[in-house]
């Protein structure tokens, strides 16, 4: 049983040292690619928001009576 596990007669792309470990870091970052990705879009969006409201109370606050630049006292 032991000469089984030792033996080096595995010649099977998956079963070489350090291919597995390859693949797995290999897939983890394309998938950190793609979430990367998703992130940095979703980031944009909230971002473009926050400038629409910033815009729009300003925006407000210009025509507003009593306030802005107009100002009737």
């Amino acid at each position: 049983m032991l000469t089984l596990l030792a033996g080096s007669a595995n010649t099977s792309l998956l079963a070489q040292p350090g291919t597995v470990a390859f693949l797995v870091v290999f897939g983890m970052s394309v998938l950190c690619f793609f979430l990367f990705r998703s992130m940095a879009k979703h980031l944009r969006k909230v971002n473009q928001m926050a400038r629409d409201e910033a815009e729009a109370a300003e925006g407000e606050a210009a025509h507003s009576p009593g306030g802005g630049a107009s100002g009737n006292p």
